[in-house]
């Protein structure tokens, strides 16, 4: 007798379960034990008693579908609206893809001597810091000697691509947040989901909908998962600008857009950046996962090290992520002091 078949008889459902053609193949499980002729369940005590799931109420009422049952319809509805989802999406994220492309090939275009001084005058023009500037000079000079600049200078193609594209998305966003309450209360729970979604799932549904071999499938996991930070302090900058300043500004006759644009932005520009410093370290994160569906980069020798088993290739380059992630940390944090030491 199974463990529910009480239950299913005191709540009048035994004929209703006994609907032929009801369930579907049996499980491995329920085969084992075919085979050793065991055509009933076992009796289970109270103790033992197992909580009412989809399978365990399958056993006694084989018209109540299975857990895989449930997956299965998830997968299949999904497989449903796929094309027409890629129908949609394609022309929206080529421009993404091209991007992604034309970046990777200038970055790797560039020589060495010309890209290295670049960045390294890159982050004194927007540092002013003689450490900062000395420390991304090291980096780059250092994964050259080890043979990783070319790998380091992917990474960081791909990181510059996405994170245009998630301040470009991300702050008229949070712009749209901060003037509407009704926006903001429907917003924050997708940005919770995509802030809380473990970083591997993001790459499922993509992989079904994109080709691996599209940059756009990596492109469009990042920026889903580094968009959330910029978004968010770009809405809290906005609302956390002195009401006095605001009633000053009506007083003088600002329109929105002026009030917007000469107040707001200006006054909500530390916030502002720190989401962009956060967003660009979420980049980061992902690039390395995002090496699974063929992202360039790092990830891919942290990759080779776990598939082969090369302990040295693996911390090595893993060495080199903490290094770029440093950099890129230090760098916007210098930027973001010059502008909260300009705004005072």
């Amino acid at each position: 007798m199974a463990t529910y078949d009480g239950v299913i008889e005191a709540v009048g459902l035994t004929d209703w379960c006994s609907v032929e053609g009801a369930g579907g193949p049996m499980t491995m499980e329920e085969l084992m034990a075919q085979a050793r002729g065991e055509t009933e369940a076992p009796d289970v005590n109270l103790w033992e008693l197992p909580f009412p799931s989809l399978d365990a109420l399958n056993q006694s009422c084989s018209v109540i579908p299975r857990t895989r049952d449930m997956t299965d319809a998830v997968e299949q509805g999904f497989l449903g609206i796929k094309d027409a989802l890629r129908v949609v999406l394609d022309p929206i994220t080529t421009p993404l893809g091209w991007m992604l492309d034309l970046s990777l090939q200038f970055f790797q275009a560039v020589p060495w001597f010309i890209m290295i001084p670049f960045l390294i005058a890159i982050t004194w023009f927007a540092s002013k810091s003689a450490k900062v500037t000395a420390l991304v000079a090291f980096s780059f000079l250092f994964m050259a000697f080890i043979d990783h600049y070319v790998y380091a200078i992917q990474t960081l193609s791909i990181i510059f691509v996405c994170t245009i594209f998630s301040v470009v998305l991300g702050v008229p966003i949070g712009i749209a947040m901060s003037r509407s309450n009704v926006l903001q209360r429907g917003a924050i729970p997708v940005l919770d989901m995509l802030q809380t979604l473990p970083t591997f799932v993001y790459l499922v549904p993509l992989i079904f909908l994109f080709s691996v071999t599209e940059s756009k499938l990596y492109g469009i996991a990042i920026i889903l998962y580094a968009i959330v930070p910029v978004i968010r302090l770009t809405d809290l900058g906005i609302r956390l600008v002195d009401k006095d300043v605001i009633e000053a500004a009506n007083a003088f006759g600002m329109t929105s857009w002026q009030k917007l644009t000469r107040v707001q932005i200006p006054l909500a520009l530390p916030n502002i950046m720190a989401g962009i410093n956060q967003t660009i370290m979420m980049s980061l994160a992902m690039v390395v996962i995002a090496s699974l569906v063929s992202a360039p980069g790092l990830g891919v020798l942290v990759l080779r090290g776990i598939r082969n088993l090369e302990l040295g290739v693996g911390l090595v380059s893993g060495f080199c992520i903490v290094l770029l992630a440093i950099l890129l940390d230090r760098s916007t944090k210098a930027a973001l002091s010059r502008i909260d030491a300009s705004g005072r």
